[in-house]
């Protein structure tokens, strides 16, 4: 049986999605050398988001009405100010690799998010099961600099903090889109809600006179194109061309496939640490994330859930 070329491109975006999504972390390392945090995913959302838009009548796509620009800022305030914005705050001080595994915790936060809403489903014994196994992964990282003290420790444990409050803001996010109707496509409502975060995350970063120290090396720069046109544009326009012709629960597989991509670049190129208490942390976070999907009828996670990077 000869497979339909759609699906066979739908298969080519998801490779795309895992391969490109799982180094966005390693090239927010790189880019974090040169560029202040708020202007690193200020310019990169808002490079990202004029791009699209400029393609957006070769693609067959309009901008979204007016009217509904409102429900995008808010959308660009939560996933991309809020996730992705803490998750560049986070790796100042905590490795890519070790970054990735914990935006896996995503699932988690959507499932308290639902419970507190009233429109998830009862948490069952699976779930709760789940959510302490994932969150003892967490507690098995920061507890020896917990009591280890010291400017690197704390730095480590907010970092850690920043992460989970980045996972709880793509879950809101994922709350907020499943209450709203956006009458637009895929792609010209993320480049609107990209738009919006880029010019805000750029006005945190120039009122904190980050300007003055932003520069340039040809990694850093590197580093930003790399996230503009291939982390954001690309691996986006991939993720929603998967969605269209493979099941959601395929898709959702890059969720697993990214972190074990970004642990092999920061260990390899960056040097990080890899140790047997990250790896079993990591495996305890990957197992509560398999227990919590695997109950039936969980609310679907957030379309880009990993790419709070």
């Amino acid at each position: 049986m000869v497979m339909p070329t759609g699906k066979k491109l739908g298969y080519a975006a998801w490779i795309t999605v895992c391969l490109v999504w799982g180094t966005t972390y390693f090239a927010i390392r790189i880019a974090l050398e040169t560029v202040p945090v708020s202007l690193l995913a200020g310019l990169r959302w808002l490079g990202a988001g004029v791009l699209l838009t400029a393609i957006l009548p070769l693609l067959g796509h309009r901008l979204p009405k007016p009217r509904t620009w409102g429900s995008l800022l808010v959308l660009g305030i939560l996933m991309n100010v809020g996730g992705n914005g803490l998750v560049v705050f986070a790796q100042q001080s905590v490795p890519s690799g070790l970054t990735a595994v914990l935006v896996a915790m995503v699932p988690f936060w959507v499932v308290l998010v639902e419970l507190a809403a009233g429109g998830g489903e009862r948490l069952r014994w699976r779930a709760v099961t789940g959510l302490l196994v994932g969150f003892s992964g967490i507690v098995l990282l920061v507890w020896p600099q917990l009591g280890a003290g010291g400017a690197e420790g704390r730095a480590f444990v907010i970092g850690i903090l920043a992460l989970q409050a980045a996972c709880l803001s793509w879950a809101l996010g994922t709350s907020y889109t499943k209450r709203r109707t956006i009458d637009a496509s895929p792609l010209a409502a993320a480049a609107v809600q990209m738009v919006f975060a880029g010019l805000l995350l750029t006005a945190v970063g120039s009122a904190r006179g980050d300007w003055g120290a932003l520069s340039f090396s040809w990694r850093s720069g590197a580093a930003m194109a790399y996230l503009v046109i291939f982390g954001s544009i690309l691996g986006y326009t991939s993720y929603v061309y998967a969605l269209k012709y493979l099941p959601v629960s395929t898709v959702s597989l890059y969720a697993y496939i990214n972190p074990i991509i970004a642990v092999l670049l920061g260990t390899l190129l960056l040097a990080e640490p890899f140790t047997l208490r990250i790896v079993f942390a990591a495996v305890l976070v990957f197992a509560g994330v398999g227990i919590v999907r695997s109950q039936p009828a969980l609310p679907p996670a957030a379309p880009e859930e990993q790419k709070a990077a």
